[in-house]
């Protein structure tokens, strides 16, 4: 019975790495730079700029945010007025614009707000 519970806490904690590998944080944005990942943070503020373009800033109000999500398009729809103060995951390539780490995300399946 041992070792039945512990091959499954090593399988459990074998998945849980595997999920994490794909999960960055700010520290580690530019290392990650033209690749795809998701990154999990609290929305601060954000921008509507038109219909197919909303800017989340995540970790920190704009001009302080630890980067931004740059939503394109207009298939994603967020809770904008209720979206403030939430944890949101969202999977995107990992660009830097004018300086600024940046995600791009265009599709639903995008985004996971908690």
């Amino acid at each position: 019975m041992k070792k039945i519970l512990l091959l499954a806490f090593a399988l459990l904690a074998f998945i849980a790495g595997a999920k994490a590998q794909n999960k960055f944080n700010a520290n580690d944005f530019k290392a990650h730079l033209g690749k795809t990942g998701t990154l999990c943070d609290t929305v601060y503020s954000l921008r509507i700029v038109s219909d197919t373009l909303t800017l989340l800033n995540m970790g920190g109000a704009y001009p302080h945010q630890k980067y931004t999500i740059a939503v394109k398009g207009n298939k994603v729809t967020l809770d904008l007025p209720n979206i403030k103060h939430k944890a949101v995951c969202v999977t995107g390539v990992f660009e830097m614009f004018k300086d600024q780490p940046e995600v791009v995300a265009s599709r639903p399946d995008q985004f996971e707000v908690h």
